[in-house]
C-alpha cells in the first residue's frame, strides 16, 4: 500500500501550547528586575536573597515611590 503524502498544516491552525511558534506554553526565562541575572523559583521574581533584600531597602527607603496626591484619603470619604 502506497503512504499518502502528510497535509500541510492549514496557516489557520494554531500551534499547540509549548510547540513552538509563539505557543502559550513558551515564556520567556523571567529576569531578576535588580541585576538582570535569571529567576531563582525560591525567591522569585529575583536572583537571590540579596537582591529581593535590595528591593525591599529601595521601597524602604523612599527610592520607589508609588505616584499619588497627598489628598487620597480625603477624596475616598
Amino acid at each position: 500500500m502506497p503512504s499518502r503524502p502528510e497535509k500541510p498544516k492549514a496557516e489557520t491552525e494554531k500551534p499547540e501550547p509549548g510547540k513552538g511558534e509563539g505557543g502559550k506554553g513558551e515564556r520567556k526565562p523571567r529576569r531578576c528586575p535588580i541585576c538582570g541575572r535569571p529567576a531563582a523559583q525560591a525567591t522569585r521574581p529575583f536572583c537571590s536573597a540579596r537582591c529581593r533584600d535590595v528591593d525591599l531597602n529601595r521601597w524602604l527607603s523612599g527610592i520607589y515611590i508609588v505616584p499619588g496626591s497627598e489628598n487620597d484619603e480625603e477624596d475616598e470619604k
